[in-house]
């Protein structure tokens, strides 16, 4: 029990104790230095970069800061920097091998933040998933989708797959199609479709609206009629136009028709027989 306190009461008095209270002091002092540091770059810089670069600026900032105060830390432990670094190689390279999947995601990730195809707030849409980018971290994107849906992307996905951001521009059209019947005059359903678009608030006056005969088919004349919005309107011009056309064209007379079929039997065949059936009675007449 005496060599036990002995131990304890040399340790106390020795430089091995003054050492690993030095490199506590470092390590504390880098906690500080690294959050303040990282938090007034950001500060400075959010009012010239976006959100998605003032993240990455944060983080790269405070990890860079904190790793060079640990070193510090370690070297007044007595450890020898060489060695580690030489470990560190072996180790890395053991990693490396053991996570190939991770490193694709990372060095993708890298490619995103270099491109940005979009950044933290946009809306974007992969695949069959369209949602709003909570975060771009080293691994993957964050997504939550419109039905409030966390969605974990894989970076290495969004570098090999088709993204379309939906919020990049400040305006977005809107693809109306419209079927009208054969018998209708084209000429006066472009002027109804165009009344219709003037007096909607959320549509834009330019870019024009575009009116487009899609072609005849298989029982209405098919029409495309393209509206512009503001990017924060679009939807609420979507819903509201189509119920707009519609009354619009049951007040000037105009049919929306309904798939149907005609049987044709050829000239020489005879009519088809039809017999009528008193709906009371639901007696043959």
């Amino acid at each position: 029990m005496s060599e036990y306190w002995n131990y304890i009461l040399n340790f106390l008095s020795s430089e091995k104790l003054w050492a690993v209270t030095r490199a506590l002091i470092v390590v504390v002092i880098g906690l500080v230095i690294a959050k303040l540091a990282s938090s007034g770059l950001t500060k400075i810089a959010s009012k010239k970069i976006d959100s998605h670069r003032a993240m990455v600026l944060k983080r790269g900032s405070y990890y860079s800061i904190l790793i060079l105060f640990l070193v510090t830390a370690l070297h007044q432990l007595g450890f020898n920097l060489s060695v580690l670094l030489g470990a560190a190689g072996i180790f890395s390279v053991a990693i490396g091998f053991a996570s190939q999947t991770s490193a694709s995601n990372l060095i993708s990730g890298l490619f995103l933040v270099a491109e940005r195809p979009f950044t933290v707030g946009d809306v974007i849409r992969v695949g069959t998933t369209t949602g709003e980018v909570l975060s771009i971290d080293p691994l993957s994107v964050k997504l939550r989708t419109f039905d409030n849906l966390f969605v974990r992307i894989p970076n290495e996905s969004l570098i090999k797959s088709e993204v379309t951001t939906l919020t990049r521009f400040p305006i977005r059209r809107a693809d109306l199609l419209v079927g009208v019947a054969y018998k209708e005059d084209l000429k006066k359903v472009r002027a109804i479709l165009e009344e219709v678009a003037d007096k909607n608030p959320l549509c834009l006056e330019e870019p024009k609206p575009r009116y487009i005969f899609q072609g005849f088919g298989a029982s209405s004349l098919d029409i495309q009629f393209s509206v512009w919005a503001k990017r924060e309107n679009f939807l609420d011009l979507k819903n509201s136009i189509y119920g707009e056309i519609k009354s619009a064209f049951d007040e000037q007379g105009v049919e929306i028709p309904f798939p149907h079929v005609t049987l044709y039997t050829g000239s020489v065949t005879e009519p088809f027989p039809i017999t009528t059936v008193d709906a009371q009675s639901s007696d043959p007449l």
